[in-house]
């Protein structure tokens, strides 16, 4: 989320909520959370009203790929596990923690009794269908990559196996066991990713091309359903009584309405039609006073996507200018104020520890920086390499207002340092932005990461050659060879895997396959009386299960 994020991600900057990706863009601009009325000391309805800064792009958890989507899945879906607390992964639709084999490569869980929202019980069967669908290589889930460590995923997701050897099979409808290529030390964690989740296959099936299309179109295993949905306007969450767990669940609805600017959902607030609105930076100093005020440092990375499909672009000296070409720091501390940071790095500072208890981002340093006439320099080289005086290239950007905002200064900053550079600005909704990223029909964009489990390869196995989130055109056999090693046979090396990731990362900007931008940081107006909101810093930004209203 984050992505696995794939999100991932996933990345709006638009009112604080992170629409990304988890690749798609783990992920700011919270248009996020809220709840019926003002101060007052009556009882009031165990009823939410937030903010969303974009519409849901998918509820097929084999097809999602964005920080919206896998925000809501995690509220009207469970996997084996969820994130409580702390982000540790608690028992979901697992009754009991699993048998693990002696050379951690076979889990054995038992399903416990739970209910879909139609009344079918949750089967190990729909766990095995759901997962061999998103490696089907027929289903084209960009996140497929993320199941790789169970045993033939990678196998059957190239076509080169049929999915009935994916290493995953129903023993009986309540035995579910599940064969590693190699052992994963944060499985369980990894297990709580929409991609991991179970599908009822007879409804799927039912439903055929219109599955997860509407909000009566799916079915649901989690503490809330989606009861309505208004395309680009609304979408309410509603209590599910059928839930395993439902006593635990307080809230009875979630509202969630659609809004891209700040202003507005600013407004909302103080009209006390929404519990929680995200600030942008000219609202930061008007309510830091304010009792309602809040931030919160978060895991999710910025970055500019630099298209090697691009003539200039598949230039390295015209990449390190780009990167070299704008003020991060002043881009943060003016355009956000929200308490993001420069990031000159793509794994986030206060995310992981080493096998030495070192901090990843405090052991590894930063990388590049703003420096004008280094700039200059790469950006003069360039156009000698390239025969040219001047270039025009076109900045892929979200339609958010804070996203605006960036781009209009990434115009500015990079036109004035870069002579003979045109940039033009192509604003797009959401869920199109992501598409075209996708198809590669861009010439560098405005993108953002979050992380879907905790651990480094979270943010760099996304940029191998030909990865679902690459969506760049970047290759580096060198590059790839490591994630390989760290994934595989240096798992039982912790300090051999830990230096091969972090050798990764230093190639990646070596090659200035990605310009960062900045760590987000989000600011954000929050009722008192909302309660147990949980904001994870990897996988689904939300939880909304033990979340009530005092």
């Amino acid at each position: 989320m984050k992505k696995k994020f794939s999100f991932l991600l996933v990345l709006l900057l638009a009112l604080s909520t992170f629409l990304a990706a988890c690749g798609g863009d783990k992920k700011t601009d919270s248009k996020e959370e809220g709840t019926g009325a003002g101060g007052s000391d009556e009882k009031k309805e165990q009823v939410l009203n937030l903010l969303e800064a974009s519409e849901i792009p998918s509820m097929d958890s084999t097809l999602a790929t964005d920080s919206v989507s896998f925000k809501v899945m995690n509220n009207v879906f469970e996997g084996l596990y969820r994130l409580g607390e702390n982000d540790e992964a608690v028992l979901g639709m697992a009754a009991e923690e699993p048998q693990i084999s002696e050379d951690g490569k076979t889990y054995t869980f038992k399903i416990r009794d739970a209910k879909w929202s139609n009344g079918d019980p949750v089967t190990a069967n729909d766990f095995v269908y759901a997962w061999q669908k998103a490696l089907n290589p027929d289903t084209g889930a960009e996140y497929a990559y993320i199941m790789y460590d169970i045993k033939n995923a990678a196998k059957v997701n190239a076509g080169e196996v049929p999915v009935e050897e994916l290493g995953v099979k129903a023993i009986d409808d309540k035995t579910l066991e599940v064969q590693l290529e190699t052992a994963v030390p944060y499985f369980k964690a990894l297990l709580s990713f929409a991609t991991f989740y179970p599908q009822n296959q007879k409804f799927v099936e039912s439903q055929g091309d219109k599955f997860g299309l509407e909000a009566d179109t799916v079915v649901y295993n989690g503490p809330f359903t989606l009861s309505e949905w208004k395309h680009e306007q609304s979408f309410k969450l509603t209590h599910n009584d059928s839930y395993w767990d439902a006593d635990t669940v307080k809230l009875k609805e979630v509202n969630f309405n659609i809004v891209k600017d700040t202003a507005t959902g600013v407004n909302l607030f103080e009209t006390n039609k929404a519990d929680v609105a995200g600030l942008s930076a000219e609202f930061v100093d008007k309510y830091k006073s304010d009792e309602n005020f809040k931030t919160k440092a978060d895991t999710a990375v910025y970055f500019l996507r630099l298209n090697e499909g691009n003539e200039v672009l598949k230039n390295v000296n015209a990449r390190k200018a780009i990167d070299s070409a704008y003020d991060k720091e002043g881009m943060v501390e003016v355009l956000l104020n929200n308490g993001s940071i420069p990031a000159n790095y793509l794994v986030p500072k206060d995310f992981v520890t080493g096998p030495d208890g070192t901090e990843y981002r405090e052991a590894v340093g930063d990388f590049g920086g703003f420096d004008t006439k280094k700039a200059a320099d790469y950006w003069a080289k360039a156009k000698e390499e390239l025969g040219k005086d001047s270039i025009e290239l076109e900045l892929l950007n979200y339609d958010s207002d804070s996203s605006k905002k960036i781009g209009e200064f990434l115009k500015e900053q990079l036109e004035q340092n870069l002579e003979g550079l045109t940039v033009n600005i192509k604003a797009q909704p959401f869920k199109q932005k992501l598409e075209l990223e996708s198809k590669g029909q861009y010439d560098f964009s405005f993108a953002g990461w979050g992380p879907d489990y905790p651990d480094p390869m979270t943010f760099v196995d996304m940029f191998v050659t030909d990865g679902a989130h690459n969506q760049m055109g970047y290759s580096n056999p060198e590059y790839d060879k490591l994630i390989e090693q760290a994934k595989g046979e240096l798992l039982d090396d912790p300090e051999a895997r830990w230096q091969a990731m972090v050798d990764a990362e230093k190639i990646l900007f070596d090659d200035q396959a990605i310009s960062p931008m900045y760590q987000r940081g989000t600011a954000f107006l929050e009722r008192p009386y909302v309660k147990g909101l949980l904001r994870h810093s990897f996988g689904a930004d939300a939880s909304y299960k033990w979340a009530s209203i005092e």
